[in-house]
């Protein structure tokens, strides 16, 4: 058994966390943690030197400083625990970790992460777009570490976001539509209600294939979308065609785990192994998987839908958020002001038909009033 050694303690057994007791000058009884035993009896030996030599010690010994790694460790297992896309998380926070592993996080200002930004977009080519996420993810982690109090200052919150350039939309033409279906038709039929599912629901990629047969409610229609982009819950309400579909890929599964699987019953990631070689095949310019989510918002204006409505069933934060994604087609506009030419021709006719109904006044009245 070995001697064991006044004022050093393990606290808890076999954990290898040494602590040191003491009294200090003023015969008050101090504890410290230390790490492993030879630190320890370092530190007991100088604290005692310190007591001989009448040194007054501080209140409270600064606790180690925290450094940004721990708390990217911790906004990771949030992300992965809440949001469907924490795998973008994931990456995002790599070229960061080469930057600021291990600084004090305390120590991190809003204008290193401002010049970080900065230099990383030039060298990259980034869009404002991309500078916004790499800021968000930032945002994230020393919110989170603020939240639990391992720092109390977030330096994120003085960075501004870029202007992202919104103005264009792309949402899915009717021939193109047709087109679309035809090509996925002959070469990849199997995967055609995954089309359907996106057009009338509105889904993200990532919540669309994150969908387990357990989120439908088949009796009451409704989709419960547990892991958003925001990282809150929220609920679609599912439409004839979205319900058919739902049910015919039901038919076709064992009905259980994710929904969206091949024919061994093996999960499906996502739909770049078919929708990309259908898009091209199509001959359908400029077009994304996320246009899809385009699309369903623009039809539900186009088809008199009000904003707030398409911003519940987009699960948009905002109300601007809304108004950037759903923009009505050019034709929709031009039947909007076409109706100023029938509300005038409206109100001429409406004219005319009181001026002809009126009662003509005898000709001797006339001359009465003109006299």
């Amino acid at each position: 058994m070995s001697r064991r050694t006044r004022g050093i303690f393990e606290k808890v057994p076999g954990s290898g966390v040494w602590w040191i007791r003491y009294a200090d000058s003023t015969s008050r009884l101090r504890r410290e943690k230390v790490g492993n035993k030879a630190a320890a009896i370092k530190l007991y030996a100088k604290r005692k030197t310190e007591v001989l030599q009448g040194i007054k010690l501080p209140e409270n010994f600064r606790a180690k400083a925290v450094t940004f790694g721990e708390l990217a460790e911790s906004a990771l297992g949030y992300s992965k625990a809440h949001k469907s896309d924490c795998r973008h998380d994931d990456s995002r926070m790599k070229p960061i970790l080469e930057t600021f592993r291990n600084r004090a996080a305390e120590t991190i200002t809003p204008q290193e992460i401002e010049r970080w930004l900065t230099d990383e977009a030039d060298d990259k080519n980034w869009s404002p777009a991309t500078i916004n996420r790499y800021k968000a993810l930032f945002s994230l982690t020393f919110r989170l570490a603020l939240e639990n109090g391992k720092i109390k200052y977030n330096p994120a919150r003085l960075v501004k976001r870029r202007r992202e350039d919104n103005a264009r939309i792309r949402w899915l033409l009717g021939e193109e539509e047709k087109r679309l279906r035809k090509a996925i038709e002959e070469k990849w039929a199997e995967h055609m209600p995954e089309l359907d599912i996106a057009l009338h629901t509105g889904m993200r990629r990532s919540e669309q294939y994150s969908l387990m047969w357990s989120d439908i409610d088949f009796i009451n229609r409704i989709i419960t979308v547990r892991h958003t982009k925001n990282g809150e819950m929220r609920h679609i309400r599912l439409n004839q065609t979205a319900l058919a579909t739902f049910e015919q890929l039901f038919a076709r599964s064992n009905g259980e785990g994710f929904v969206f699987t091949n024919g061994r019953f093996e999960h499906l990631l996502n739909s770049r192994h078919w929708f990309e070689p259908a898009i091209e095949k199509a001959g359908i310019a400029d077009f994304t998987w996320h246009c899809l989510r385009h699309t369903f918002a623009s039809r539900l204006v186009m088809a008199g839908v009000d904003l707030r409505t398409v911003q519940q069933l987009m699960g948009h934060k905002t109300i601007q958020m809304t108004c950037r994604y759903a923009h009505l087609a050019p034709e929709h506009q031009l039947a909007a002001v076409e109706r100023l030419c029938e509300t005038e021709s409206a109100q001429e006719e409406a004219t005319d038909t009181r001026t002809s109904t009126e009662p003509s006044m005898p000709v001797n009245a006339q001359v009465a009033l003109v006299q």
